[in-house]
């Protein structure tokens, strides 16, 4: 049961073949689950009984696990007779390796709890084949000792495999050898730096032995597991998904954020399902929804579009319905803004999490804003220098030397330089951390390119800041949470600019995890600002390269015409590194400026076909509320 307090905002979703519960802010979902987690340690603490849980991985649990460590350091909560079993670990990847589960799991919650080693159980990823099933059996006999799994957390698959169960296993599955399904691969392509290093195999915890867990919690975040969500909650039980094997549990409950959640019956149109309570942003939602159901503008709707669509009741407590959907009208006739800082000079900030995010989510709003006479900044939060290939870095190494020996600069040093990058590409392994003088040849491949996109977007050379925040300074994938020192170099910088507006990445289900973290910094700055002084800029979010707002979102929407869109991708071309083929490109196939122009030209076509002006393109906002993440 969870109980709705004046703190966390949580619903329950109707609808649904399981029950599923909504939360608004992420945190709040991390901070639930680690109760129940809590909660059963210590009623067996008190029986003196061990508490057996069931461990996922991955970027989902990590702020359940970051909860509970804070709870055994900060309140007491002792893990000693916790005894845990881990779904599932990479066939063939040895435990020191950084993609390791086993890695993962000690460096984010192991080393900080006082769980017994002995306790610890990971599958092996090194067991030589001819003892894989000896060994899994095994597997299968501990977790018989143990008594059986009191609580197993889930994260899910695009594809809907729980563990690495992929599509069509068998519902009795034990702890097995599996392969891996194509999806699964490319989902892991950023963690190996490439989808050829991805690993064919794994060992998994089968389906059999999940339920046969007490208790099971599904956890999902982000708008990519929205449709899987969907499928699992409202879907039947099917092979194909086999996350929906659930449905067939005693005790089995989904817990997911709000993005995670868009897709489902009760949160997509509410008004399917049961009574509502109409308010302005429901009346858009649902009416966009009537249009793009009926295939009507938004002044052709007429009242039997309404009844004939179960919109009775906003019919007969708004209606009639031309005057519902003409409000509608002018109300996203509003959200086109030619200006979006307005006319007045004034100074503005973009934040961009990575060091292409300005000119691919925004670069025509740049174009207009440094149009309109504005002083714009961009801020740079982190060095991207992780998405940057080897051979790029090799190539500036050798240039480097090479215009030093025409030129008879240093010849030694360089030499030197380009020894020691050589050196270190020599037997390295795909996603293994950078020397320092890679990291610094990346670093400045990002800063040339960002620099040469925002000249392009008319931004002055000197109003990019490059702010290398510190939680990026890993040289991995996996980054640090950001901190005070985060916090304090975005507070220097808007207070040294004095920014009436600032542009903040609101893509918080950018795969990588820098936007969200980018954007919780930042707000966090802004709060303090607010407190400290009374007031604070606007501010604005854009979406990066995965998804866009939905049109009942969108509270500015700028339009672009199609000399605005060439210099947009003109600017997006100086980001040689990402082009053509990019490190970390994300399960889109497409180039980064096709997927900019896709997008903007795909809003346009949106306001269109809903009776609004017919534009080329379209960038769109939201405005931040002030309302943590």
């Amino acid at each position: 049961m969870i109980t709705n307090n004046s703190q966390v905002s949580v619903k329950q979703a109707s609808h649904v073949k399981l029950p599923c519960y909504v939360f608004d802010r992420a945190p709040d979902l991390a901070a639930h689950v680690a109760t129940i987690i809590e909660t059963v340690i210590q009623e067996r603490n008190a029986l003196g009984q061990n508490a057996v849980l069931g461990l996922p991985t991955g970027s989902t649990p990590v702020n359940v696990y970051r909860e509970l460590v804070r709870k055994h350091k900060q309140e007491g909560l002792d893990l000693s007779r916790v005894i845990t079993f881990n779904l599932d670990e990479y066939y063939g990847v040895a435990p020191e390796k950084l993609q390791s589960y086993h890695r993962w799991m000690h460096e984010q919650f192991f080393n900080h709890v006082n769980i017994p080693q002995e306790n610890i159980y990971i599958p092996d990823g090194l067991i030589p084949l001819d003892r894989v099933g000896n060994y899994c059996r095994e597997f299968e006999a501990r977790i018989t000792e143990a008594g059986g799994i009191d609580v197993v957390l889930l994260g899910i698959g695009s594809n809907g495999h729980i563990g690495f169960n992929e599509p069509f296993s068998v519902r009795q599955s034990r702890t097995r050898l599996c392969t891996l399904d194509p999806m699964t691969r490319k989902s892991a392509s950023s963690d190996f730096f490439g989808e050829q290093n991805v690993p064919t195999q794994a060992i998994t915890m089968g389906l059999g032995t999940i339920l046969e867990a007490r208790k099971i919690l599904l956890l999902a975040q982000g708008e990519h597991k929205a449709s899987i969500i969907k499928e699992l909650c409202e879907g039947i039980v099917s092979p194909r998904v086999p996350a929906s094997h659930l449905q067939d549990h005693a005790d089995a409950t989904v817990l997911v954020d709000e993005a995670a959640g868009s897709k489902l019956t009760s949160s997509e149109t509410p008004w399917l399902v049961s009574d509502v309570q109409w308010n302005d942003e429901l009346i858009k939602k649902a009416v966009i929804w009537l249009c793009e159901t009926t295939g009507n503008t938004l002044l052709k709707l007429s009242d039997d579009d309404f009844r004939n669509h179960n919109l009775h009741h906003l019919l007969r407590d708004h209606g009639p319905g031309s005057k519902i959907a003409h409000r509608v009208f002018k109300g996203l006739m509003g959200t086109i803004e030619y200006h979006p800082a307005g006319k007045e000079s004034k100074r503005v900030i973009c934040f961009s999490p990575h060091p292409d995010d300005d000119v691919i989510s925004m670069g025509g709003t740049l174009i207009r804003l440094n149009e309109d006479r504005h002083e714009v900044h961009i801020a740079y939060m982190t060095s991207g220098n992780i998405a940057v290939f080897d051979h790029d870095a090799m190539r500036v190494a050798n240039l480097v030397t090479e215009f030093n020996r025409r030129f008879g600069i240093d010849q030694e040093r360089s030499l030197a330089v380009e020894a020691e990058v050589t050196q270190a590409f020599d037997g390295k392994h795909p996603g293994e951390r950078d020397v320092d003088a890679v990291r610094q040849i990346k670093s400045l491949i990002r800063w040339s390119e960002a620099k040469a996109g925002a000249l392009v977007a008319g931004c002055l050379e000197e109003n990019c800041h490059f702010l290398d925040l510190p939680f990026y300074r890993t040289g991995t994938v996996d980054k640090k949470p950001w901190g005070n020192d985060d916090v304090k170099i975005i507070r220097d910088l808007i207070h040294k600019i004095n920014p009436d507006q600032i542009y903040v990445a609101g893509d918080l289900s950018d795969p990588h995890g820098t936007h969200r973290l980018c954007a919780e910094a930042i707000f966090e700055a802004v709060r303090q600002i607010d407190e400290e002084c009374g007031g604070r800029p606007e501010v604005l979010l854009y979406r990066g390269a995965w998804q866009e707002y939905d049109l009942h979102e969108i509270q500015i929407a700028v339009p672009l015409s199609p000399t605005d869109m060439e210099i947009k991708k003109k600017a997006i071309f100086k980001h040689e590194s990402q082009k053509d083929e990019a490190l970390f490109p994300g399960s889109d196939p497409r180039e980064f400026w096709q997927r900019a122009e896709d997008r903007n030209t795909g809003t346009a076509d949106k306001y269109n076909a809903i009776g609004l002006p017919e534009y080329f393109a379209l960038e769109a906002f939201v405005r931040w509320d002030g309302i943590p993440i």
